[in-house]
């Protein structure tokens, strides 16, 4: 696979994150907002978590598997790829928390030494328990929400590391299965339904989170490993558009009005639809200016779902205030569209003139 088709298939995660940030602004304040059609919530977004687990799976297997890395080195590579935005994650998390008022969404003061503890745990990417939780809503991440995912990310390679890429492609095939039965047994038998979790430190939801990756993540392997059996023909048709506008449907769709209904479209994306993209996106190929700005879509993919998210917590806070001048008579679309544009553009700034550079640096060093 050459690395036209990486860019494909990192342009696809940036499709994604983009994806997030719209849900974030507009679902999670959907009570701000008066829309005429529920499609406008983009409420399956937060799938894209496992479109992303699974892509990981896929680029990882396909990059290190049989390449003789001993642990130490893999997982080196794996922290200079993924921490430096960590380290960013949080501290921007940290301004917008004093920018906010250090306070739980009760209104409960927050002390310095808890911000400090979360601060550091967060830094160390180390859950946070409930007691020392700053927004009281059972994050685990609290400065930074969507660390969750990064944490269980962490996890995944790990576990690739230590176990999968040891394993043949048979037994790396019932572990999938196995992984099927048991997401599907979850995600239908608990009490809401679904597979919304991995967010909370509630023991039922962080299962949930871990139920998630683990199946996303050998499934990834496991497609890489085929893929490069087979070694499938390149497809020069437009790919990237095709693929992308398949993950945006799939990822807006408004919510399906009945538990079991949502729970099995949820589980069909995450089994089939997610899988099928990248599949047929790995034998995508790029051509002229096109690969330009997919390279930099999917180069601009991890910051922007790292540090949008504090801003989310500011914007939320605003449009949430008594007595807000939006509230009551207008739609916040203003602060909604400034904070996806700043996203965008603190996003573009880390990636350029921090995530990079070090990442280079660092590389070099070790």
């Amino acid at each position: 696979m050459n690395n036209q088709r990486y860019d494909l298939l990192d342009g696809l995660r940036g499709v994604a994150a983009l994806m997030v940030l719209f849900y974030h602004v507009f679902n999670d304040s959907k009570s701000f907002f008066v829309w005429p059609t529920p499609v406008s919530e983009f409420f399956h977004s937060f799938l894209a978590v496992d479109f992303f687990f699974i892509l990981s799976g896929f680029v990882m297997g396909y990059a290190y598997d049989k390449r003789g890395l001993t642990l130490k080195n893999f997982l080196k590579r794996r922290l200079i790829r993924l921490h430096p935005m960590v380290v960013m994650g949080v501290l921007i998390g940290v301004v917008a928390f004093v920018v906010q008022g250090m306070t739980k969404w009760d209104g409960t003061q927050v002390s310095i030494e808890a911000l400090m503890i979360v601060t550091l745990l967060g830094l160390f990417m180390i859950p946070s328990p409930s007691s020392v939780e700053v927004r009281g809503n059972t994050e685990i991440f609290p400065l930074n929400g969507p660390q969750w995912s990064l944490f269980f990310e962490y996890i995944g390679s790990l576990l690739y590391g230590v176990l999968l890429q040891k394993l043949s492609t048979k037994w790396l095939r019932v572990w999938v299965a196995c992984s099927i039965v048991s997401v599907a047994g979850f995600a239908l038998l608990t009490e809401e339904g679904g597979i919304a979790y991995g967010w909370s430190s509630e023991s039922m939801n962080f299962c949930g989170g871990a139920l998630r990756m683990l199946y996303a993540y050998p499934m990834g392997l496991l497609m890489a490993r085929v893929f490069r059996q087979r070694q499938p023909k390149a497809l020069h048709h437009p790919m990237f558009l095709i693929c992308s506008l398949a993950l945006v449907v799939l990822l807006g769709l408004p919510w399906l009005g009945d538990k079991d209904v949502e729970t099995i479209y949820q589980l069909v994306c995450i089994f089939s639809f997610f899988p099928t993209i990248i599949w047929f996106a790995a034998r995508g190929v790029l051509t002229g200016r096109s690969q330009k700005v997919v390279s930099f879509l999917g180069r601009l993919s991890y910051p922007l779902y790292v540090v949008h998210f504090p801003l989310i917590y500011l914007y939320i806070s605003w449009v949430g205030r008594d007595g807000h001048p939006y509230e009551g008579y207008s739609q916040p679309w203003t602060p909604a569209l400034v904070t996806i544009v700043a996203s965008v553009f603190i996003a573009t700034l880390c990636l350029l003139f921090y995530d990079e550079p070090l990442r280079k640096k660092l590389t070099k060093r070790g």
